[in-house]
């Protein structure tokens, strides 16, 4: 049994730790929106997403070529069609 609290924290702070300042934001603020209007199946499924890495994320993200196939699903075309505004 998968404890989506845990799974949520262990989500948001992926999501906002990355190595990168900008996708930290990207991926924080991406995080911060769906966070809790997810099921227990999309929640694994970000949790995939953010174990990428950040250079295939970006380029999945701006519609470049990527060095792996992305899953065609619901979080992916989230991600893909999120509308981030820098501050």
């Amino acid at each position: 049994m998968i404890n989506i609290d845990e799974l949520k924290k262990k989500i948001i702070y992926r999501s906002n730790y990355r190595g990168t300042k900008e996708m930290d934001n990207l991926l924080g603020a991406f995080t911060k929106k769906y966070i809790n209007v997810l099921n227990e199946r999309e929640l694994i499924d970000l949790e995939k997403l953010l174990n990428i890495d950040d250079t295939n994320l970006y380029n999945f993200y701006n519609g470049f070529k990527t060095e792996i196939n992305f899953e065609k699903n619901k979080i992916n075309s989230l991600y893909k069609n999120f509308n981030y505004l820098k501050k």
